[in-house]
């Protein structure tokens, strides 16, 4: 907590010019903004963790208290949203805040693997996912164009699959320890069984059909697919879930499991062969024996497995959490069978959709009414997906906020909040607020357009 104070007040005096120091007050009586903790949270930050507070601001003083760490850290960016200026200085007003979040799961997916980003830019963006009250950071590590993490057991990860841009171990545990200060939990997706071609590109014995493969320059679904009848591939995968288990310290691994073609499964005799012996009846039913072996593998780890919405299948454990792309039917029906779920249908960001859409979209929305309350009680949350096609580090903050704030209040504040205008006006306060944070979601738009243009000042150009 020391930090996240020392963070407060810098921020506090970049936004009123006031220097404010920020070594502790000898005599607490003196203090004006008190901060009261009851607790030291969890060694691991987890979706149980408690993340209310209350905020009383009076005249003479403002107290800040949460039983958590957490919800200190949330009360602060309250606080710094409170302040207000008039034609004399700088003020809070005076008001009384109890607040707590609507879902315990707010994320926001960044996906590194199409098109690289640079350590500094996954920290800015915690930054500001701190600054909306989110807390999942979920990290798309691994698809057909590349492979963006060190593995030490598995070197040709990184050495034939990335082309020299991933993230080492040390940046890795950097930037953990970087949004753990901030209040935000990291769960890395490397994909499975399909969208596998990077790994195949570095080891080509893992896959279902005879390489070479080689990473891919455009996007789409590909046929490369991880073989599940293979002995080698689960003995490969136990090891490598045990190396990134130790690296990420979340409870929740993410396998991926969207969009497998199955062309190689369909061609393969062998692989024909094994699904009459084992009594599949079908492709799905074959995923879902491989998942059944994934899933044994992240409980030996002491990981629980969450994937993308293709991956339900009775024979799962209820531990599973199913993470909702095709629509919110898939949801429903995750719950109705017992599973946690998170939705991310209607909060891809890749397709340019307008705030409001995000905004008026909820993850118990019209197709949750018909849930008995156990079974929306399974619905956590929801994610907002930046994937990374038609981005790259010069562009990916614009696609991703300010839009990414109303998805973040939509998660946050009860569903009677709905007025899309008001949600416009405080929109774009929060956008100033970014642009304080150091994010160049408006910066950096402008420097392409001179770039491309050659003129120094684009305002001049009429």
């Amino acid at each position: 907590m020391p930090a996240a104070a020392v963070r407060l007040l810098r921020r506090l005096q970049r936004k009123t010019g006031i220097p404010l120091s920020t070594d502790p007050i000898a005599d607490p009586k003196k203090a004006t903004l008190e901060i009261h903790c009851a607790g030291p949270g969890e060694p691991v930050q987890s979706l149980r963790a408690d993340e209310s507070y209350t905020l009383d601001v009076t005249e003479q003083s403002a107290r800040l208290a949460a039983p958590s760490p957490i919800g200190i850290l949330r009360g602060m960016e309250t606080f710094l949203q409170l302040i207000r200026t008039d034609d004399k200085s700088f003020f809070v007003p005076a008001v009384q805040v109890k607040d707590e979040p609507r879902f315990c799961w707010r994320g926001l997916l960044i996906d590194v693997s199409r098109h690289w980003e640079p350590a500094e830019i996954i920290k800015r963006n915690l930054d500001a996912m701190a600054a909306v009250k989110m807390n999942v950071l979920h990290w798309h590590l691994s698809d057909d164009q590349g492979f963006r993490v060190e593995s030490r057991r598995f070197p040709k990860l990184q050495l034939a699959a990335s082309e020299g841009n991933y993230y080492t171990q040390q940046e890795v545990r950097e930037i953990i320890d970087y949004a753990r200060d901030r209040g935000i939990r990291i769960i890395p997706e490397f994909d499975m069984p399909g969208h596998t071609t990077a790994w195949l590109a570095a080891y080509p014995e893992l896959a279902s059909a005879p390489g070479p493969y080689a990473i891919e320059r455009a996007w789409g679904v590909f046929d490369p697919c991880m073989d599940p009848t293979s002995g080698k591939l689960y003995d490969f995968l136990n090891s490598f879930i045990d190396e990134m288990a130790g690296l990420f310290p979340d409870e929740y691994f993410h396998i991926g499991g969207d969009e497998v073609n199955f062309r190689q499964w369909n061609a393969s005799s062998r692989i024909r062969a094994f699904k009459m012996q084992k009594n599949l009846p079908d492709n799905a039913a074959l995923q879902a024996y491989l998942n059944q072996r994934l899933q044994q593998i992240l409980e030996k780890h002491r990981k629980k497995m969450i994937g993308w919405d293709e991956i339900l299948h009775p024979d799962l454990p209820k531990s599973v959490v199913v993470q909702s792309w095709r629509g919110h039917s898939y949801l429903a029906r995750s719950a109705r069978q017992g599973y946690a779920g998170v939705l991310s249908y209607g909060y891809y960001l890749d397709q340019m959709r307008p705030a409001s859409f995000h905004y008026d979209n909820d993850p118990l929305g019209k197709e949750a009414a018909s849930l008995a309350d156990q079974e929306k009680s399974l619905v956590l949350g929801g994610e907002a997906c930046m994937w990374g096609e038609f981005v790259n580090p010069d562009n990916i903050e614009s696609r991703i906020w300010p839009r990414t704030a109303a998805i973040a209040e939509r998660l946050w504040s009860p569903r009677e909040i709905s007025d899309v205008q008001d949600m416009y006006r405080r929109l774009d306060f929060v956008n100033g607020e970014l642009d304080a944070l150091g994010l160049m979601h408006r910066a950096n738009p402008m420097k392409m357009l001179q770039r491309m243009s050659g003129v120094e000042n684009i305002a001049s150009l009429k």
